[in-house]
């Protein structure tokens, strides 16, 4: 159990049969009545948003999560097969249950996948990557940092805006959380 007075950004807590993160929250004293605590709750199943107002000191129960660290080692069909890096069993997972963050997915990577109730919540990619760019237009001579941005593709087939002066053959690190280019490797 957790009070709603030690919420912050991150927690998760186990709300109505599913698993709700704090995404932001506000301790409030009003000059007259209870404090109360206001909270934006996103579900880690759906990602749905809601708001919720919890009485200062309240307990909800803690979503006992799971983190478990596993290595991507190949792709069968529509599958990603994951190894355990400690018990070495493999998972089977579809591209719906690892996100959107899928198309930066390469073998031998190592994820974080989260579970609740042997159930799969989410899977926590690196915040950046380095990947080989495969496909783009020729850079030409004059190109410069400051010029503009074109499309480039990515071993793992991704696309990325990079700057003009990028060509094929070059590794790249990108944020995966925003899909924007961050340097050359």
């Amino acid at each position: 159990m957790i009070s709603s007075n030690d919420f912050r950004p991150g927690v998760s807590i186990e709300l109505d049969g599913s698993v709700w993160r704090v995404v932001e929250f506000l301790h409030v004293k009003p000059g007259k009545g209870a404090a109360f605590v206001r909270t934006k709750l996103k579900n880690a199943q759906t990602g749905s948003v809601v708001e919720r107002t919890f009485r200062a000191g309240e307990t909800v129960p803690q979503a006992n999560l799971e983190k478990l660290t596993m290595q991507h080692t190949y792709r069968e069909a529509e599958d990603y097969v994951f190894m355990d890096m400690e018990s070495y069993e493999e998972m089977r997972l579809t591209a719906a249950q690892i996100g959107d963050r899928v198309k930066y997915l390469k073998e031998e990577m190592a994820v974080n996948v989260v579970r609740w109730q042997e159930q799969i919540i989410e899977v926590e990619m690196p915040n950046s990557v380095v990947l080989e760019v495969t496909q783009t237009d020729p850079g030409v001579k004059g190109d410069t940092a400051t010029g503009g941005t074109k499309p480039a593709i990515v071993e793992t087939g991704a696309q990325v805006m990079v700057p003009l002066f990028i060509s094929i053959g070059e590794r790249i690190k990108i944020d995966t959380r925003s899909d924007s280019y961050l340097g050359r490797e």
